[in-house]
């Protein structure tokens, strides 16, 4: 059985895209990518904690 270390993504859905302003719109992707970019820094980060797990251990494939 596999150890879940990760918590599932909760996704807030805005309302209809064709509903919202423009302006509205602009802050909504400014928000989306905020969290891309997390997303990618945690992507990095989890690699680089398996790289080094997989140095010590003698791991990866």
């Amino acid at each position: 059985m596999a150890i879940q270390d990760e918590e599932p993504i909760r996704v807030r859905r805005p309302q209809a895209l064709d509903q919202m302003s423009v302006e509205e719109l602009a802050v909504y992707i400014g928000q989306l990518k905020t969290e891309i970019a997390a997303c990618e820094t945690e992507i990095e980060r989890k690699k680089a904690q398996k790289r080094a797990a997989d140095a010590l251990f003698g791991g990866g494939s």
